[in-house]
C-alpha cells in the first residue's frame, strides 16, 4: 500500500510549485509547523522543522495564506506561469496586534480534525511559562505530565510514563539528538531550560515512519536558533536556581548565536547551615546546564546549525573525626558522592535541492554517565609523630555514548502528496556498570581491582519512507514503513515496522481517526525502583536478551468547536514483549555478575481511553484532560508468573491546566490534578516459622496494594511590566494550595500505642514561591 501511495500521483499533470520559508519578522528565526494554503484551490501544507514549505498547484494563480498561532496571518497573491515561484513570509508576532484581531486571524489555522496524524500534542511555550510550578521552576516535563495518556512518577518528579510504557520507551530528542536522562535534582526537575526552547511536540501513538527506536512516545524538543537581527537577553532568579540567556546576530541576517545557562545555589545556601549543625561534616548538591547554538545562513538554499548541551548534577557528603587512645591519634575521613550528566551535540545542514525537494543532514553525539564514589581514609599518628596511612575506596561507573548521522528528505511531488524518506546510522558504546575497589597503605602499597559487565559495542541502521496522502477530499492517510537493523557482539536483529494513520471527515468540523504502529526498541533500561537514585543502566539487546517490541492501535474522534475550542477522544490498545526486569532480590550494586544474569524478560499490556478539551487562542487558554487506563506486566520469574499491575498503572487520571489574561499586566494560572494511587507491594500477613523461630512476612503478590489517591491544586499570578530597558516579570505561586499530604512512599511502623500501622511519607505541603524574570 505504501508503494501505491508513493507513486499514485499524476506525474503528467502540469504543476506549478510555490515554495519558500516562513520566519519571524522580528528575530529572523524559522517557524516550523506553520500552515500555508492556497485560498483558491483549498490546498494546504505545513512548514517542516526548518520553516520550509512547498505547495504544488495546477492553477495559473494562487492566493497563499500563512498562519501560525501567536502570529498575525499574512496573504500574498501570485501568478503562476512556466516557472516555479519562491515566496517567503515573515510573520509578525502577536504582541503588536490587538487581542481581538489575534483571535480572528489565528482561527483559520487548520483545526485538529483535519490532520491525519493523531495522538499528537504541541505545547505553547508562552502558556507553559504562565502555569504554576514547583518552587517557581518552569519545567516542560511537569507540563507534559498534565496531558491525557501521560502519567507522572512519584510526587514532584519530572519522569513521565506514556500509555503504560516505561521511562526508557520515550524517545526524547533535543534538536534531533536522543537524550538518555532527562532529570536534575534526583528527578524533581528536568534538564530543559524553558528560556532556550522554541517548540515541543509529544507523539503518543500512530508514530510517523521517520521515528524509531522506542516503543511508547516521541518528545521532540527544538531549541531556539538565535536572533538574526537584534541582541536580546532574558533571565530569571528563583528560590533554588537562576538562569540567563543571551542571543543576537554575529552577521546580521546571516549568522546568529544563542547561549543559555542555569545553575542552582543550594550548595552555597546550605553549606553554612550544615557546618553549624554538625561537627566536621559537610554535604552539598548542585546542578547546572548550558545550551549553545550557532546558526549560519549561506543563502536561501543552504543553512548550517551547530548546537550543544552539557549538564551535570553532583551530590557530595563527607566527614572528618579525630580520636585519641593510649597516646595515639586516629584521624578518619569519609567522603561519598554521586554525579551524573548528559553531553549532546549536533551539526545540521539544510539544503534546498529544488523547489520540491529539501534535505536535512544531521551529525549527532550524545553521552550519559553516572558515577558513585565512596572513600575512607585513616591516619594513625604514634606518640613519636610517625604516621601510618591506609585507605579504602569503591567506585561504580556506567555510561552510554552514541555517534550518529542521519539524512531526512522532504519531497513534495504533487498537490496531494507530502513524502518524507531517509536513513540513519548510530554507533553505540555501552559501559553498563564497572565497579572498582582500591585499597592501600604506607606499608602495603596500593591495590586496585575492577569487575562487572564488559563494554559492549553496537551498530544501528534505520531506513524509512512515508507519504501523507490526501486520497479524497474527505480521506487522508499517512502511510509509512520503518526498517531497522542492530548488530551487537556478532548478533544481528532486523525489523520491519509498518505505520498507518488516517482520518475521515465526517462533517466540515469533525472527523474519525485511526492508527496502527509497530515499534522495535534495541535498548533496555535496568531500573531499580527502590534506590531513588539516577543509577538506571542502559544496556543493549544481546544474543541472550532480545529487543523490545510493541504494536499499538488507536481509534479516535476529533471535533472543532466555535471560539477556538477543540475536543478529541481516543481509545488505544498496546501490547509489549521482551521487557526486562531485575530478578527477585537482584540489583545493580550486588556482586560482580554480568547484568544479563540479573534480569528476566516478560510482556506488558496497556489499554485506555483519553479525552482532551483544548483552547489555544484567546484570553483564556489551556486544556482539560481525562484518562481511563489499565496497564499490566507479566514475567515468568516474577510474582510466580502471574500478571500484576504496573507500578504506574492508574485507573483514573484527571488534569486541568488554564491561564487567563486578567489585564495587560496580570495573568492567572491554575492547575488541578487527580490520579488513582500508584500500585505498591506490601506484606499482607506475618507469622513465626516454627522450625526457626524467625518472623516471616507474607506478600500475596507484586503491586498488591493501592496507595491513596493523588490530588493537588496549584495557582499562580504573573505580573508583566514594560520598562525603559525591556520587560520585568514577577511570578507569585502557591504549590499544593490546600496542603494535601500525598504519599511519596509507604512503610509499616507503629502508632502512638505501639501497634503496627501503615504509615506514609509525604514530601511537599503547601509551598509558596516567588521568582523574578527579565527581558531586554
Amino acid at each position: 500500500m505504501l508503494i501505491c501511495g508513493l507513486f499514485a500521483f499524476p506525474l503528467w499533470a502540469q504543476n506549478h510549485t510555490v515554495n519558500g520559508y516562513v520566519t519571524d519578522s522580528q528575530s529572523g528565526e524559522s517557524i516550523g509547523f506553520a500552515y500555508v494554503y492556497d485560498a483558491y484551490s483549498g490546498r494546504g501544507t505545513r512548514t517542516n522543522d526548518y520553516g520550509f514549505y512547498s505547495l504544488s498547484l495546477t492553477s495559473d494563480s494562487a492566493k497563499i495564506t500563512t498562519t501560525y498561532i501567536g502570529y498575525y496571518q499574512q496573504e500574498k497573491t501570485v501568478t503562476l506561469f512556466e516557472s516555479d515561484v519562491d515566496l517567503d513570509f515573515e510573520l509578525i508576532p502577536d504582541n503588536v496586534i490587538d487581542e481581538i484581531l489575534i483571535e480572528v486571524n489565528s482561527a483559520e489555522a487548520p483545526p485538529v480534525h483535519e490532520e491525519s496524524q493523531m495522538s499528537t500534542v504541541r505545547l505553547d511555550i508562552a502558556q507553559v511559562r504562565n502555569l504554576p510550578v514547583l518552587l517557581g521552576e518552569t519545567d516542560l516535563l511537569k507540563t507534559i505530565q498534565l496531558l491525557p495518556g501521560v502519567q507522572s512518577g512519584s510526587e514532584g518528579s519530572s519522569g513521565f510514563y506514556v500509555r503504560g510504557g516505561g521511562p526508557d520507551q520515550n524517545l526524547v530528542l533535543v534538536d534531533g539528538v536522543p537524550v538518555y536522562n532527562v532529570s536534575h535534582l534526583f528527578g524533581f526537575f528536568s534538564i530543559f531550560n524553558g528560556d532556550a526552547v522554541k517548540s515541543v511536540e509529544l507523539i503518543k501513538g500512530g508514530f510517523p515512519a521517520e521515528y524509531g527506536g522506542r516503543l511508547s512516545s516521541v518528545l521532540d524538543i527544538r531549541m531556539k536558533e538565535g536572533n538574526m537581527r537584534e541582541f536580546h537577553g532574558e533571565g530569571a532568579i528563583g528560590l533554588i536556581s537562576s538562569k540567563f540567556t543571551i542571543e543576537g546576530p554575529i552577521w546580521e541576517d546571516r549568522t546568529s548565536f544563542l547561549v543559555s545557562a542555569r545553575r542552582t545555589y543550594i550548595d552555597v545556601l546550605a553549606a553554612p547551615l550544615i557546618a553549624s549543625a554538625t561537627d566536621g561534616a559537610n554535604a552539598g548538591y548542585y546542578f547546572y546546564d548550558v545550551n549553545a547554538k550557532v546558526n549560519h545562513r549561506f543563502n536561501d538554499d543552504h543553512h548550517l546549525y551547530l548546537s550543544m548541551y552539557n549538564g551535570r548534577d553532583e551530590f557530595s557528603a563527607g566527614s572528618e573525626e579525630e580520636t585519641r587512645y593510649d597516646g595515639f591519634r586516629y584521624i578518619e575521613k569519609f567522603n561519598a558522592g554521586i554525579d551524573w550528566g548528559n553531553t549532546i551535540g549536533s551539526l545540521r545542514w539544510n539544503w534546498r535541492l529544488n523547489s520540491k525537494l529539501f534535505l536535512n543532514t544531521t551529525a549527532t553525539y550524545t553521552r550519559y554517565r553516572f558515577n558513585v564514589l565512596n572513600e575512607f581514609e585513616e591516619t594513625v599518628i604514634a606518640p613519636d609523630d610517625t604516621e601510618v596511612n591506609s585507605f579504602f575506596g569503591a567506585e561504580y561507573l556506567s555510561d552510554i555514548e552514541d555517534y550518529g548521522i542521519r539524512w531526512d528528505f522532504d519531497w513534495f511531488p504533487a498537490p496531494n502528496h507530502d513524502i518524507k524518506f531517509g536513513a540513519a546510522y548510530i554507533n553505540h558504546t555501552f559501559r553498563p556498570g564497572i565497579s572498582t575497589l582500591r585499597t592501600g597503605s604506607d606499608t602495603a602499597g596500593e591495590n586496585s581491582i575492577s569487575f562487572g559487565s564488559n563494554n559492549q559495542y553496537a551498530n544501528e541502521i534505520q531506513l524509512y519512507a512515508r507519504d501523507d496522502w490526501e486520497i479524497t477530499d474527505r480521506l487522508k492517510a499517512n502511510i509509512g514503513l520503518h526498517a531497522s537493523g542492530f548488530n551487537v557482539n556478532g548478533e544481528t536483529y532486523t525489523s520491519l515496522q509498518p505505520r498507518l494513520s488516517a482520518r475521515y471527515l465526517v462533517t466540515e468540523s469533525s472527523s474519525i481517526k485511526a492508527s496502527y504502529a509497530n515499534m522495535t526498541q534495541f535498548l533496555h533500561l535496568l531500573t531499580n525502583q527502590t534506590t531513588g537514585l539516577p543509577t538506571d543502566l542502559w544496556v543493549p539487546a544481546t544474543d541472550r536478551v532480545r529487543p523490545q517490541q510493541s504494536w499499538q492501535v488507536a481509534l479516535g474522534y476529533a471535533h472543532s468547536l466555535p471560539h477556538n475550542f477543540s475536543v478529541s477522544v481516543e481509545g488505544y490498545y498496546k501490547e509489549m514483549s521482551n521487557l526486562i526486569e531485575y530478578r527477585e532480590g537482584a540489583g545493580f550494586f550486588l556482586g560482580s555478575q554480568d547484568w544479563q544474569d540479573k534480569v528476566t524478560t516478560g510482556n506488558g499490556t496497556s489499554y485506555g481511553v483519553e479525552l482532551l478539551i483544548e483552547r489555544k487562542v484567546g484570553k483564556t487558554t489551556g486544556w482539560i484532560g481525562y484518562t481511563w487506563s489499565r496497564s499490566t506486566r507479566q514475567f515468568d520469574e516474577v510474582n510466580f508468573g502471574n500478571p500484576y499491575p504496573y507500578t504506574y498503572d492508574r485507573r483514573h487520571d484527571f488534569s486541568l491546566a488554564l491561564t487567563h489574561k486578567l489585564s495587560d499586566r496580570w495573568t492567572l494560572g491554575t492547575v488541578f490534578v487527580y490520579g488513582t494511587g500508584n500500585a505498591v507491594t506490601l506484606p499482607t500477613a506475618r507469622y513465626i516459622d516454627p522450625s526457626t523461630g524467625t518472623l516471616i512476612e507474607h506478600v500475596s503478590g507484586r503491586n498488591n496494594y493501592r496507595a491513596p489517591a493523588y490530588h493537588r491544586w496549584d495557582i499562580s499570578l504573573t505580573h508583566t511590566k514594560e520598562t525603559s530597558w525591556g520587560e520585568s516579570i514577577w511570578q507569585f505561586g502557591v504549590y499544593n494550595v490546600y496542603s494535601r499530604q500525598n504519599p511519596f512512599y509507604l512503610y509499616f511502623g507503629s502508632d502512638g500505642q505501639g501497634n503496627r500501622s501503615l504509615n506514609q511519607v509525604s514530601l511537599f505541603p503547601i509551598l509558596p514561591s516567588v521568582s523574578w524574570a527579565f527581558k531586554f
